[in-house]
């Protein structure tokens, strides 16, 4: 379909904390390098975000800082969009959830909802907290893990052990509003009852989206569909949030994921109404010079057009929340656009364990622009060279600093150095005299198009190695050539060579910008090149840069990375607390150890010889409705991709461990189990504290690998 303009969203970061390089690479750089490819087209597009400012962390992290909700939320907004403006990352509008426009937009939204009678009333019971006079959040329960004796387990989890819990589970639950134990206490909330759209996100999600939505998207989707979808509220027991826009709705606010997606749509009603204000000048889209005379309500053609492509990039914790609820909600509201595609990342680890701002395991953005000033491009370049499209990555600090000087060092920003250097010795600093080569101009047309492709199909990684594919291409030419060698018995065979390469430099400007901006206006500056060939139709052009143009000044566009800078990074890590560790409070009593269990009877070789042992991957898993121990997995195991239900729930969140590879028992008989069938079994041990831990395989072992 040729799309008449576009919605491009990231998700909105949660304003409780800093946040760190693996969400950037998740949701926020992929989103910024499709809205620039598609800006540097002319193509008619908004990209927005903003903070996530409601739920009950909010005020828990206040609680914890001694300070009000207010006060968190405007100090991490403040840093968040600090640290994304730094990191170039291109936002039309970067906008609040607490603004008063936002409350409006989310409460319309509801009454709309409402009106149509799409919410069921539902009184359960919930703890309260008499002397505080208030219903309690499940963080805001605190008492001993059933599991391990922790004191200070919350709610909804206890943190030592990892266990998956009610607050009805905890032993001597006691509210941290007051300290006093609550009781139980009948409410009222408002539930969409999910199950209802049940048909219709079959045929548009499962069957609409088979071929086109990322396989961890529409996976997860339809392990989630086919289970059976249930009722959600949408309303909790807060004084923190978007109140109920209801008179019988006292004390009570929307639910954090209904208010935040809606916060897309108010983020474009702001801007457009500080377009028409005159407070808002577009300082990234050529295409936006449309808009000068844009009116307030204009930001309905980018929710309720039929000819608007809608993308959310998000990371794979978000999936359900914005490829079901939320194109539910849009669905059952009536008036706007759905979602064409919701291009969901993995997660990036770090030095072999999963990024974590709470176990202090994690590079935060804002720390990284502290300690590496001036190097906003070389992050964006290691990582979208290991994106998580389709598998959780990996960040080391070696690997940043091989990549950044055997590459954009050794390869982009050698090639520059070395043609511009030439070029204002041989040339005085202007493009010596030749004519366009013909071969050099349908090569780069051939990239231009290859990397254009791959954006469009969110194959960002495919594309920065095409885009880099065109410095070896210019570096090649060059060493093969040897023009320093040719002058002084041809000075017009160096010129031909430096022209070409000179257009390579021009070309690698435009392509390089949606990921590397930073880089690209300084290829502009040193080529001084008009800013209004920055299109990427312009790319593959003959003559970029005419004969006799005078170069701009030189300028390394990057430094080599040294042993002791990366040095410092690593030690900085593993000063940190132990990766699996979190730290016991002073009231936690001591784990005891669980005893090893005598060995079972004897068996012969032939009765371990019947077992099928594979290597299986993890591709999707959830928790099975009413039973807290049970998680649904489908797993790859190269033959085929099987069901399997695992007693794990307690031990592992569902999004940790999509992508893993685990040992399987293949051929024990199906099961059913709480109506699934399950067919196979994942092999775990117990530590020495009672919790289960993954047999896994070597890394990067092939799906199907008989285990003997």
């Amino acid at each position: 379909m040729n799309w008449k303009r576009y919605t491009v969203t990231a998700a909105l970061p949660y304003a409780n904390g800093p946040k760190h390089i693996g969400h950037l690479a998740g949701a926020y750089l992929p989103a910024d390098i499709y809205a620039r490819y598609l800006r540097l087209n002319k193509r008619d597009v908004i990209f927005v975000c903003g903070s996530d400012e409601h739920g009950t962390a909010i005020p828990i992290q206040a609680r914890k800082e001694n300070t009000t909700p207010r006060a968190i939320i405007d100090h991490y907004h403040n840093l968040l969009k600090d640290n994304f403006s730094k990191l170039g990352i291109s936002f039309d509008v970067y906008h609040r959830t607490s603004e008063p426009i936002h409350h409006e937009t989310a409460q319309e939204f509801f009454k709309v909802m409402y009106d149509k009678g799409l919410f069921t009333e539902e009184i359960s019971e919930q703890y309260y907290d008499n002397e505080a006079k208030a219903f309690l959040a499940d963080r805001y329960i605190v008492g001993t893990c059933p599991n391990c004796g922790n004191e200070n387990a919350y709610g909804d989890q206890c943190e030592r052990c990892g266990k998956t819990l009610s607050p009805k589970e905890l032993i001597n639950p006691h509210s941290t509003l007051s300290g006093t134990q609550p009781v139980l206490k009948e409410t009222k909330h408002w539930y969409m009852p999910l199950q209802n759209y049940e048909p219709w996100l079959k045929e548009w999600l499962l069957q609409g989206h088979k071929d086109d939505w990322k396989s961890n998207a529409y996976g997860q989707c339809k392990s989630w569909i086919d289970a059976g979808l249930q009722p959600r509220a949408m309303t909790r027991d807060l004084d923190w949030g978007i109140k109920v826009p209801l008179k019988d709705a006292e004390g009570k606010v929307l639910y954090v994921w209904f208010d935040a997606p809606i916060g897309y749509i108010s983020a474009t009603k702001q801007l457009f109404k500080e377009i028409e204000e005159g407070k808002q000048e577009f300082s990234y889209s050529q295409a936006h010079e449309a808009y000068k005379g844009a009116k307030a309500d204009d930001w309905k053609l980018y929710w309720q057009n039929e000819e608007t492509k809608l993308v959310h990039f998000i990371g794979k914790d978000n999936i359900v929340f914005h490829c079901i609820i939320f194109p539910a909600m849009l669905h059952a509201h009536g008036e706007f656009i759905l979602p064409d595609n919701v291009p969901a990342n993995e997660f990036v680890n770090l030095e072999g364990d999963k990024m974590s701002t709470s176990r202090r395991w994690s590079v935060e953005m804002y720390e990284y622009l502290e300690e590496f000033p001036g190097k906003p491009d070389e992050l964006r370049y290691v990582l979208a060279s290991i994106l998580p499209e389709t598998k959780d990555s990996e960040f080391t600090w070696k690997d940043y600093q091989t990549r950044i000087n055997s590459e954009l060092v050794g390869i982009l920003g050698n090639f520059v150095n070395r043609v511009v250097v030439l070029t204002d010795k041989y040339f005085e600093g202007k493009v010596p005299p030749s004519k366009p080569s013909e071969e050099l101009q349908a090569y780069i047309t051939e990239q231009r198009d290859k990397i254009g492709t791959s954006i469009e199909n969110y194959r960002l990684r495919e594309a920065l190695t095409e885009l880099m594919n065109i410095a070896r291409y210019g570096n090649k030419l060059l060493t093969e050539k040897e023009p320093w060698k040719t002058f002084k018995h041809s000075p017009e065979q160096t010129g031909v060579v430096l022209y070409d390469c000179l257009q390579i430099i021009a070309n690698l400007a435009i392509l390089c910008e949606p990921f590397l901006p930073f880089t690209s206006s300084k290829l502009f500056a040193m080529l001084n090149l008009n800013a209004a060939n920055l299109l990427w139709g312009n790319a593959g052009r003959q003559n970029l840069l005419e004969t006799g143009h005078k170069l701009g000044a030189a300028e390394l566009l990057y430094q080599k990375i040294e042993d002791d800078v990366i040095q410092k990074q690593i030690d900085k890590l593993k000063n940190t607390l132990p990766v699996n560790n979190t730290p016991p409070t002073q009231n936690t009593k001591p784990v005891q150890p669980t005893e090893v269990s005598a060995p079972k009877a004897e068996i012969t070789y032939d009765d371990f010889s019947k077992l099928d042992l594979r290597v299986g991957t993890i591709l999707t898993a959830e928790k099975v409705e009413k039973a807290d121990k049970l998680l649904k997995l489908s797993v790859d195991l190269g033959f085929e991709t099987r069901t399997i239900v695992s007693g794990i729930a307690a031990f592992f969140k569902p999004e940790e461990i999509i992508g893993l590879q685990v040992s399987v028992v293949t051929n024990l008989a199906p099961k059913k189990i709480r109506g699934i069938e399950s067919k196979g079994m994942i092999l775990l041990a117990e530590d020495e504290i009672g919790s289960l831990v993954f047999i896994s395989p070597k890394k990067g072992m092939k799906n199907g690998s008989i285990i003997r």
